[in-house]
């Protein structure tokens, strides 16, 4: 599971222990960049 926060006009992505994993855009492209974080974690 992850946290997004806006910050600054983009999207930060944070893990559940509150340790930043990266930024997008929007919240679509965060969802997305998840999507390929979580399969490459894996």
């Amino acid at each position: 599971m992850y946290q997004m926060r806006y910050v600054g006009g983009h999207i930060q992505v944070y893990d559940l222990n509150g340790r930043f994993l990266f930024s997008a855009d929007t919240e679509r492209e965060a969802r997305e960049e998840w999507e390929d974080y979580a399969e490459s974690a894996a």
